[in-house]
């Protein structure tokens, strides 16, 4: 996928918000999360990302059951994180069920990541499984 086509892409999936992007981004837009600035379906490189804080180099994702354990999202988190990028995965639900709890994990790794990971928080500090499983940053399941 070229530049382009990636731009245009991202502008069609800004016009097409899910309904958990739209309550995440909610609290995100306008500097309200510790007055940071986020952008929404951003590319960064081949990959268009839900939410990204550039300034802290932090990337947000909400994910369907359809990311339960895809091998795609293992290499464009690692990709990303080797680019600098702290990644954050969320469920949908818990999005939708637990905004606050969401919320708080993504202030706490503004300015200063956690020493320990987030059980909320998938990605760079820990990666959601089926059956409540969770994998760490080398991708094993613990």
């Amino acid at each position: 996928m070229n530049d382009l086509h990636r731009h245009f892409m991202a502008k069609a999936l800004r016009k097409n918000f899910t309904d958990t992007e739209r309550l995440l981004w909610r609290h995100l837009r306008a500097k309200q999360m510790k007055g940071y600035k986020f952008r929404r379906q951003e590319p960064i490189g081949s990959y268009i990302v839900d939410f990204v804080c550039q300034e802290e180099k932090i990337v947000i994702e909400v994910d369907g059951g359809q990311h339960s354990e895809q091998e795609s999202d293992f290499q464009r988190d690692k990709w990303l994180e080797e680019q600098g990028y702290k990644v954050l995965r969320f469920w949908n639900n818990e999005v939708m069920t637990n905004i606050e709890g969401v919320l708080e994990v993504i202030r706490n790794n503004l300015n200063h990541p956690p020493l320990n990971p987030s059980p909320q928080g998938r990605g760079r500090w820990g990666t959601h499984l089926k059956g409540g499983e969770t994998m760490d940053d080398s991708h094993t399941k613990v």
